[in-house]
């Protein structure tokens, strides 16, 4: 001040006068000895309620003591507070929130008494109003979209709106089945219902239950926001004319006092969604500066939503691909009996198959391809065709993991580069006429042994490299002799990892539950899946085999030397067994295919000479061994050769026919239907005659 008590008085008349901000200056008792009535709250209150009064007098409109408190505050500590934020309805009855910044200074008084104080109050409701609105959308920016689940990112939506911005919000998604099909763009069909997803806070009084769907007539705020695809302020009344078209659908709006609402389509690539709207019943009406808000949140939402439905829709493609290119019914064998689960939670790669191989054995296999989705599940069934279609050849077990990991290379994941990882895999074959059981692995766990007894078996199963783009490794597969009736899991990771399991501690599990190896191998699966709790962000798959054992009277085995008067010593012998198995039946056909076989592999092959017969579930094999790898071939003999037509005979008298490798030679088998019928010669091409031709080879003891 100048000190010139004219000029101060002139000043502060001027001040008190004109100042868009409140002034109000409190005596040692509190009580306003002077203020500005041109301040935004007390313009229309009477002198008399403010003047000699104490600020909460008049102030009812605010928290209980709030203002008080930042009095005291002062008072205590004696030091000026500025700007500090307030809010509460206007004292001047105005239905609206004030957002004020007060600002106290105490008053130097004579003596020691408490001194005054002078309080400066700014209205900043509407710069409030806009940095409120502000932080909204920032809150919904940082908070929605955190999952690629849609009622996840719906109730983030709400959360983020209620009560920050609306006293409620709801989300409600088009129930139109458009989970599994792209939806058209535009607007939707007329008559669409409407599935509630989201809505905050959790109460029922503004209007319908979680995932309850409706239709809402026309013309509505909601359906018109569909129609045109543009947010809108509505005033809720009960004299609002679009209120009449659904009254018993809209009163619980009235009942919950709602007096404004924002209803705003949420709207991705120009496709419709669904709708966001904003209800406000405690708070003030919503202004048309809101419909900016809820705009820029309904566009957001809408573009997490739309990746949720996209990843909803390719994770049901990638599912029903991933079960359709699972194998069917598993056929009964007499190596194993099996039982499976799968878990496909994740629409992963995960695959198991039961492959039934020559001589009665049998391929398990497991595999898990890196990554999920539609390509996951491509790469999947390819990896599981080439797999069949390579154990179907009888590799063995090493060589076929080195050529499914050359097939690996080939698929579009190696486009990435060498050395990406694509799968892994497990393989086991089991001989139920020797109990021997070889295993291999690409990068996969091993598998789980039990023997009968309930003891967990340590089997070594070197941990070959995965399935990578680049190929060109080596596996090596562990030999072990099983006991009949002994167990073996095959797994994923997705079956051990889940509840806190461990690489290591999951597998410890797995054997103390098979360790009750007589229950049924479906009860073993299912409290398998039950007490290990699979990881619900991963397939999981659990493939339970029980091993038997052929009986020594279903085999018969001889080994010839390399010569061909034992020809006929071979079809004679083969007589003798079809006979004491009761099959003689058969004997016509058997005869000839072990015939022309066993003269194969004297004229070209090396070695003794091993034949040997299966009789096992309506099926009769003929396998014969010799020393030597080359591999024969069907030859298409004209009509004037006199030979050639061999294995055509035998491929035509089979039901399956094939040539299995191993270490040291090779073996051709032949396997046919004991429950068909006897065969028809008459379908062997050639200008002769079957019994003609069996004579022949006896009279010249072939």
């Amino acid at each position: 001040m100048t000190g010139d008590p004219m000029s101060d008085a002139a000043v502060l008349n001027a001040l008190f006068a004109n100042s868009p901000q409140g002034l109000f200056v409190f005596d040692p008792e509190l009580r306003v000895t002077r203020y500005n009535p041109a301040a935004r709250g007390v313009r229309d209150l009477p002198a008399e309620d403010v003047l000699g009064h104490g600020i909460d007098d008049f102030t009812s409109g605010f928290e209980p003591g709030e203002l008080r408190s930042l009095i005291d505050e002062v008072l205590a500590t004696g030091e000026p507070l500025r700007g500090r934020l307030v809010r509460g309805r206007s004292p001047s009855g105005a239905r609206r929130t004030l957002a004020l910044e007060v600002s106290l200074f105490p008053l130097d008084t004579p003596g020691e008494g408490r001194p005054g104080l002078v309080c400066v109050v700014e209205d900043v409701t509407e710069r409030q109003a806009d940095a409120d609105r502000l932080a909204v959308l920032s809150a919904v920016h940082a908070g929605v979209g955190s999952t690629l689940e849609e009622r996840t990112t719906a109730d983030e939506l709400v959360r983020a709106l209620a009560p920050a911005f609306a006293d409620a919000a709801a989300v409600d998604l088009l129930d139109d089945g458009g989970a599994g099909t792209a939806r058209p763009a535009g607007p939707p069909a007329p008559g669409v219902p409407l599935r509630r997803v989201a809505f905050a806070p959790p109460t029922t009084d503004v209007i319908r239950q979680q995932d309850e769907s409706r239709r809402f007539p026309y013309p509505t705020p909601y359906t018109q926001a569909l129609n045109d695809l543009r947010a809108r302020l509505v005033r809720v009344s009960a004299g609002e004319p679009w209120l009449s078209a659904d009254p018993d659908g809209f009163a619980p709006l009235l009942r919950a006092g709602v007096h404004s609402m924002i209803v705003a389509p949420l709207t991705a690539r120009n496709t419709v969604l669904g709708l966001l709207t904003l209800y406000r019943h405690r708070s003030d009406p919503f202004e048309e500066a809101d419909l900016d808000v809820a705009r820029q949140a309904a566009f957001t939402a809408a573009v997490h939503l739309d990746k949720a439905c996209s990843y909803r829709r390719e994770r049901a493609v990638a599912a029903a691909l991933q079960r359709t290119l699972q194998p069917g019914k598993i056929p009964e064998l007499s190596a194993v009996e099996t039982a499976h689960v799968y878990l496909p939670e994740a629409a992963g790669g995960d695959w198991f198959d039961v492959v039934p191989l020559s001589g009665t054995r049998v391929a398990l296999v497991v595999g898990d391809v890196v990554g999920h989705g539609i390509e996951a599940a491509a790469t999947m069934g390819q990896l599981r065709l080439a797999l069949r279609t390579l154990a179907l050849q009888d590799l063995e077990t090493d060589e076929l993991l080195a050529r499914l990991d050359e097939v690996a290379a080939q698929l579009p994941d190696a486009s990435k580069g060498a050395g990406t990882e694509v799968a892994t895999c497990a393989v086991t074959v089991y001989n139920p006429v020797s109990r021997q059981c070889t295993m291999v692995r690409a990068g996969h766990p091993a598998p789980v042994v039990v023997d009968p007894d309930g003891s967990p078996r340590a089997v070594n199963v070197p941990q070959g490299p995965p399935l990578v783009a680049g190929g060109g490794h080596v596996f090596t597969p562990a030999v072990v002799e099983l006991e009949a009736g002994s167990l073996l899991a095959h797994y994923t990771n997705g079956l051990l990892l889940g509840d806190g399991h461990d690489r290591a501690s999951g597998p410890r599990l797995l054997e103390h539950i098979l360790a009750s190896t007589t229950r049924p191998l479906q009860e073993l699966c299912d409290t398998a899946v039950y007490r290990m709790v699979p990881s619900r962000n991963d397939d999981a798959v659990l493939l339970l085999a029980r091993t038997h054992a052929l009986s020594a009277e279903q085999v018969a085995d001889w080994t010839l030397p390399s010569d061909a008067s034992v020809v006929s010593t071979a079809r004679r012998l083969v007589d003798r067994q079809l006979a004491a198995w009761g099959l003689d039946a058969a004997a016509f056909t058997t005869g000839l295919v072990v015939s022309e076989l066993v003269t194969n592999a004297i004229r070209y092959g090396e070695g003794p000479v091993r034949l040997r017969l299966i009789h096992d579930r309506g099926r009769l094999l003929t396998e014969v061994t010799d020393a030597n790898s080359a591999s024969p071939h069907v030859r298409r003999a004209r009509d004037s050769d006199e030979g050639g037509r061999g294995l055509y005979i035998v491929m035509r008298l089979s039901e399956r026919w094939g040539v299995r490798h191993g270490r040291n030679g090779k073996t051709i088998w032949s396997e046919q239907r004991l429950d068909g019928g006897p065969p028809d010669a008459s379908a062997v091409p050639g200008a002769f005659d079957m019994t003609d031709v069996m004579d022949a080879m006896d009279a010249a003891d072939l």
